[in-house]
């Protein structure tokens, strides 16, 4: 990678906006491809506007904007990509930027999931960091993006390297920007986020309301923990330990256990799960699902990839994962109308899961995911 290196960030949502014009704000040379032409006008003509958490806007002017990467095929090469997309475009967004990149340029991934081995799967595994995305933004409009929770970057590659110097010098660049921490397990960062989404986005989703308010109730508790029970028995079958969250939380200790089943309500490691969930619900009251943000607007939710991998990765290791394959099932339910969000939903859920009837086998076939040209649609990039 070049020492001032030509930037290419694929998706301008609330990620991708905050993120190029945080970079370019420091001095980097930023060319984002939109994927959304009212996104790539709004910020021709007035840069990249930003809202920070203290409420404070500004904007920032970028070296250059395109609707689709073919339109930069005269700009010469990018020694850098960022892939600030939601992860149900990552391969077809791959295969369109990798004309643009020098030879070894990085491929970073910044989405939620587990997306750098399909995109290794896509671009082989040398050129790809992962990007574990600590603060949380949204698009207020077009060109537009509001920083929602403080936070940075965490990088790292499934395979650490010894005397990453790429690793170092990338680190370097995006922390001129926004605070970024090398991390050497990649792996357990990127199941902890995994585990935080399942959980609260999709139940948020399937709720339809605040986290705050959804965590009040018991039941959508227990969901949570059920969740994790579930995805962490999976993570052990993949040799993964779940990274502490936020350095304080271990979702492989909160998880639901055994002995939490066997005993009463009132036992003291159950009490202590819900007491920490409560208080997560307050710290973060005001929080709302980006699933159901997405479903709202008309864009394809990232379920097939955040509980849909724990459902398929559960298959390939004999694991059960019935509340995970409920909660996939339910989300596309959302998506096609035969279902509307609300407690009750939730709680038809909860009642399903104590009277046993999500069943503890799995089915033979897993969910697949579904590329968009298998649907015979265009390619859109749907922005972080």
């Amino acid at each position: 990678m070049a020492s001032e290196p030509k930037i290419l960030l694929v998706g301008c949502g609330g990620i991708g906006g905050i993120t190029a014009a945080q970079l370019a704000r420091a001095g980097g040379d930023v060319t984002v491809v939109t994927g959304n032409p009212e996104i790539s006008r709004a910020i021709a003509t007035h840069g990249v506007r930003i809202r920070d958490l203290d409420g404070k806007e500004w904007s920032q002017r970028l070296s250059q904007t395109a609707v689709k990467a073919s339109d930069l095929f005269s700009h010469g090469r990018y020694d850098l990509c960022m892939v600030a997309t939601k992860l149900t475009t990552l391969g077809e967004v791959l295969e369109d930027v990798r004309p643009l990149l020098s030879d070894g340029a990085p491929i970073v991934c910044m989405q939620n999931g587990l997306p750098e081995s399909h995109a290794a799967s896509i671009v082989g595994a040398d050129p790809v960091v992962g990007c574990v995305v600590g603060f949380g933004a949204t698009l207020v409009e077009p060109g537009f993006s509001q920083r929602t929770s403080p936070g940075g970057f965490q990088v790292g590659r499934l395979l650490p390297r010894t005397n990453d110097v790429e690793l170092i010098r990338l680190a370097d660049l995006l922390g001129r920007a926004i605070p970024t921490k090398i991390v050497d397990d990649l792996s357990g960062v990127r199941w902890s986020k995994l585990a935080i989404n399942c959980a609260t986005s999709t139940l948020g989703a399937i709720g339809g309301d605040t986290l705050g308010r959804l965590l009040s109730h018991r039941f959508v508790r227990r969901l949570v923990l059920e969740v994790w029970r579930e995805l962490c028995a999976v993570a052990d079958c993949e040799g993964v330990r779940l990274a502490k969250v936020a350095g304080t939380i271990d979702i492989t200790k909160l998880a639901l256990s055994d002995d939490d089943k066997r005993h009463s309500l009132g036992s003291l490691p159950l009490f202590l799960k819900h007491s920490i969930l409560l208080g997560i619900g307050l710290k973060f009251r005001r929080m709302r699902s980006s699933m159901a943000v997405a479903i709202e607007r008309g864009r394809k939710p990232e379920i097939d990839w955040l509980n849909g991998e724990i459902v398929r990765r559960g298959a390939q290791h004999g694991v059960s994962t019935p509340l995970n394959r409920e909660l996939v099932t339910l989300v596309h339910d959302l998506v096609a109308k035969r279902t509307k969000p609300g407690l009750e939903t939730l709680y038809g859920v909860y009642l399903r899961l104590t009277n046993g009837q999500l069943g503890t086998t799995m089915s033979a076939a897993p969910p697949v995911l579904q590329r968009a040209d298998d649907a015979n649609t265009s390619l859109r990039i749907e922005p972080r």
